[in-house]
């Protein structure tokens, strides 16, 4: 995976990907994850479908009010233990974000695909009023060939 993440090139040292057919909702969700340089970037997209097979459905989609498509810009902070995990970097609103699934090869179970979104951060005073709000954009994203795990449930 690569990206723009607030004007400055990212890419990843690692990626893991998976798609799920779930027979039962009859739905098929594609998730991606990759991180490098202390930043992750998450994708998870559901597609309803009948089909139970590897492959996955060419298109665009935009985030909206169903959780049908999540994005997430996630950087790492210390939990109440002292860990480090990685945590969401703000919110992408409806409208903020897109996927672009571009070719899938279902026989090497491989996608390829863009994306881009934005996510807000409001800063709070001690009164709880918002003073600020922290903007990063995530844009020219994109995932080349990634391999990916087939399950079926």
């Amino acid at each position: 995976m690569i990206a723009n993440i607030k004007d400055s090139t990212w890419y990843t040292d690692t990626v893991t990907s998976s798609l799920t057919y779930n027979a039962a909702a009859k739905t098929k969700t594609f998730i991606c994850e990759g991180t490098g340089f202390s930043k992750r970037i998450s994708i998870s997209l559901t597609k309803s479908t009948s089909i139970n097979s590897s492959g996955f459905p060419l298109g665009t989609y935009t985030v909206d009010a169903t959780p049908n498509l999540q994005l997430a810009y996630l950087t790492p902070q210390k939990n109440s233990e002292g860990n480090l995990v990685y945590t969401p970097n703000g919110t992408v609103a409806a409208g903020s974000g897109t996927v672009v699934v571009t070719a899938v090869d279902s026989v090497k179970n491989q996608i390829t695909g863009t994306y881009s979104f934005t996510t807000l951060v409001n800063n709070y005073d001690s009164n709880g009023n918002v003073v600020s709000v922290t903007i990063a954009n995530i844009s020219g994203g994109g995932f080349n060939k990634v391999p990916y795990t087939f399950k079926s449930n």
